[in-house]
């Protein structure tokens, strides 16, 4: 009697990447070691997402492509993560897609449940550092303060559940990519907001993975442009409504 081969999950992990030269190939290294040892029932691939860096970014994830069969590098001429994680979900055809900072802020032994979630019914997961029983260091007052305040006023203009919008630990089915990313605009920091309100919104079930998450010093991340972008986006949304698009 001939036994069935077991069908792989694939998935593919998209690292957005911006003048990250100095920590990409440590970062990518832990990365893969850390898959190879905890989800070898998973046929995943990594995709490095180079965003115009003019630093040797895009040289490392060359060699690191050349280094590691399943680590594959995507080129583009724009920057914005929002951009560079959309291109790269949409271009996959794997079974479920996810993404995380290239600094790895977030434990990585949260990712496998994150993941696997999505096997038990769950169309999109994400990890939350103010969900119970998560935990965060090193995070300075400024950033404490406009992350509650910004998930709080989420919460109160359109009146969705999840607990954490920006952390960048996210993963979706390859359904979701097909119904969710056609209606997500913005290519910058609001992405990650604007997907999720779309996702509770339209009623599909979002897990959220309680996390470890460290901050990390040396981000590039700017806090107030980004809130100020992070504001405008809720506005839009608020005024376009554009869940209701769906229904027509």
């Amino acid at each position: 009697m001939v036994q069935k081969k077991h069908h792989q999950v694939s998935l593919n992990i998209v690292i957005p990447v911006f003048n990250e030269a100095a920590d990409l190939e440590k970062s990518i290294r832990t990365l893969v070691e850390f898959l190879m040892k905890n989800m070898d029932d998973f046929a995943w691939t990594v995709t490095i997402v180079d965003n115009a860096s003019v630093d040797d970014t895009l040289d490392i994830s060359r060699k690191l492509s050349h280094d590691y069969q399943r680590v594959q590098v995507i080129h583009l001429l724009e920057r914005g993560r929002g951009r560079a994680v959309k291109y790269a979900w949409e271009l996959s055809n794997t079974d479920m897609v996810a993404y995380m900072d290239v600094d790895l802020s977030t434990d990585l032994r949260h990712f496998p449940s994150l993941v696997r979630s999505l096997s038990e019914g769950y169309d999109v997961a994400i990890g939350s550092r103010n969900a119970k029983g998560a935990r965060v260091y090193g995070r300075n007052i400024l950033r404490t303060v406009t992350s509650k305040a910004y998930i709080l006023l989420i919460k109160c203009f359109f009146f969705v559940h999840f607990s954490d919008a920006q952390c960048g630990f996210k993963a979706m089915t390859r359904r979701m990519v097909k119904v969710l990313l056609p209606n997500t605009i913005d290519t910058e920091w609001f992405f990650d907001t604007e997907l999720l309100i779309l996702a509770e919104k339209l009623g599909y079930r979002i897990y959220e993975e309680p996390v470890t998450w460290i901050d990390n010093p040396g981000s590039t991340v700017k806090v107030w442009k980004t809130a100020f972008g992070d504001l405008c986006g809720l506005w839009r949304m608020f005024l376009t409504r554009p869940w209701r698009k769906q229904y027509e």
